[in-house]
């Protein structure tokens, strides 16, 4: 045994292959623990609420849940709702992210826009979208261009805020070189600012899309018919909680997959990180 570690210490392809299993093994074991945090609650509550320890009518067991989820499936109910709010979540955070980050390049690059426009993206910045709401009706009506307006403003403001921090933040040797070996605008936009201000850039996309989900269940729940936030209030107003917690689930679920899908653009724009 002792000969043996003496041979993969003197021999490095072994002891890099040996360094690749430990790796490979540390992962996996961080892929169990991940899966079994909420396998582990979910069999606690399971078992609880059939036991009668926790309330069945507040936290019914999620096997119930889950055969509400399929019956809500089979009627077509539940995926006429996941349309509806996808829709609604996609068209506002477009409209949101992409002129915040043509807003926030601009005023990372011209510090005279930056001084200009930052007084007024901070004075508004703090005011919640949803109290700016009966605003964005009178405006734009009760249909489906309010909702998308409010997912819109709540998407705008991290997403420029971060922008501009990125542009600004890159650092001062990377200008100077452009400069020095005479980059147009065009190739200094793209070369240097863009590249430069894709990490802090992307951490705010990140939480903008987090913003989006939670504005369009309160957008959805305060006027509309239609919609996950509008099956959660519904069902929270009908006292049908296992439909309640049908769409709890959905709105984790969609969580969950953007923060995934943004992680991996994150990875294939940023190899470098």
């Amino acid at each position: 045994m002792i000969h043996r570690a003496k041979e993969i210490r003197d021999d490095p392809v072994q002891m890099e292959r040996q360094e690749w299993k430990q790796r490979q093994r540390q992962h996996r074991l961080k892929q169990a623990l991940t899966v079994s945090s909420p396998i582990f609650l979910l069999l606690l509550w399971e078992c609880f609420s059939r036991m009668g320890w926790i309330d069945a009518r507040f936290f019914p067991p999620p096997s119930a849940i889950l055969f509400t989820f399929w019956e809500l499936g089979q009627s077509g109910e539940l995926f006429h709702h996941i349309g509806i709010s996808l829709f609604r979540i996609a068209s506002g955070f477009l409209l949101g992210v992409i002129p915040a980050v043509a807003i926030g390049l601009f005023m990372g690059l011209y510090s005279p826009a930056r001084h200009f426009l930052s007084p007024l993206i901070m004075a508004v910045m703090p005011i919640p979208t949803l109290a700016l709401l009966p605003i964005i009706i009178i405006m734009f009506g009760v249909g489906e261009v309010s909702k998308i307006v409010t997912i819109a403003g709540s998407v705008f403001f991290p997403v420029v805020i971060n922008t501009v921090a990125g542009v600004t933040n890159i650092d001062r040797i990377y200008l100077d070189v452009a400069k020095n070996y005479g980059a147009g605008s065009r190739q200094f936009f793209f070369k240097i600012a863009l590249p430069g201000s894709l990490p802090v850039m992307l951490e705010g996309i990140q939480m903008g899309q987090a913003i989006a989900l939670l504005t369009i269940v309160a957008a959805e729940m305060m006027g509309a018919n239609s919609g996950i936030g509008y099956l959660i209030w519904t069902s929270y107003k009908a006292f049908l909680l296992k439909e309640m917690y049908v769409g709890l689930i959905v709105i984790s679920f969609f969580g969950y997959l953007f923060s995934v899908l943004l992680r991996g653009l994150q990875v294939k724009l940023l190899p470098w990180r």
